[in-house]
């Protein structure tokens, strides 16, 4: 049965690729990238990656699950860091932290969670994760 209530999603299916690429994205550019799930809402729902500068969540009635929310956090506390550079190696550090990112999100697509607990309208909502290859 649809519904526009998103308390009826009781499951949220995750491409591992897009919950990835959604924290990968988020933490290299100014945009923020989500995992978004769109009404109707039924009990098992198809959430997928949306980019956006600016949250249309309240006008869409999407739920929006921040990447990290699907992310084990042992993992999150590895993404790799950008070490500061001066001009002369940019090049250099610029492609050793592209490969420390293609590392991690190698390591990130084995590490969803089963399980995560959405904020829905300042409620939380707590939906199970299947995992998408």
């Amino acid at each position: 049965m649809a519904d526009d209530d998103p308390f009826a999603i009781r499951s949220i299916a995750v491409s591992t690729a897009d919950a990835v690429d959604a924290y990968v994205y988020t933490q290299e550019n100014p945009e923020e990238a989500v995992l978004r799930a769109t009404p109707p809402f039924h009990g098992r729902m198809r959430a997928r990656l949306h980019v956006y500068q600016v949250d249309d969540a309240h006008r869409t009635d999407a739920v929006h699950v921040p990447p990290e929310a699907v992310i084990s956090d042992g993992v999150l506390a590895t993404y790799p860091d950008l070490e500061t550079v001066d001009e002369v190696d940019s090049e250099r550090v610029g492609k050793r932290h592209a490969d420390a990112v293609e590392n991690w999100q190698e390591r990130a697509k084995t590490a969803l969670v089963d399980s995560t607990t959405l904020e829905i309208d300042g409620k939380t909502h707590e939906v199970e994760i299947k995992r998408l290859e």
